[in-house]
């Protein structure tokens, strides 16, 4: 399976921007929202292919006009289940390729 290089660009609490590759994106009925996960490009230049990257989440509102949507923090411990539940399906399908 192909990863798209999807990227999109953040801006942290000190206004600096980082540039940040998607992982993947999902939908939440059971919360209403929209959520991405992705790590930040850059971050990650010296680190050996066996320590992990650091994946970050963000519950997200798409814009209505392509552009990035906006981000928001995740505040509930119960949608930080959920997502470490999404992205450990993941990781394990991508294992199987």
């Amino acid at each position: 399976m192909e990863h798209g290089q999807e990227t999109m660009t953040i801006v942290d609490e000190h206004g600096e921007e980082h540039v940040c590759e998607v992982i993947f994106t999902f939908d939440s009925e059971d919360f209403g929202k929209s959520y991405v996960l992705y790590h930040i490009l850059g971050e990650n230049e010296n680190i050996d292919d066996d320590e992990e990257i650091e994946i970050h989440a963000s519950a997200f509102i798409p814009s209505e006009n392509d552009e990035d949507g906006e981000l928001m923090p995740i505040e509930t411990d119960e949608e930080w289940d959920m997502i470490e539940e999404m992205l450990n399906t993941f990781l394990a399908e991508e294992d199987e390729e």
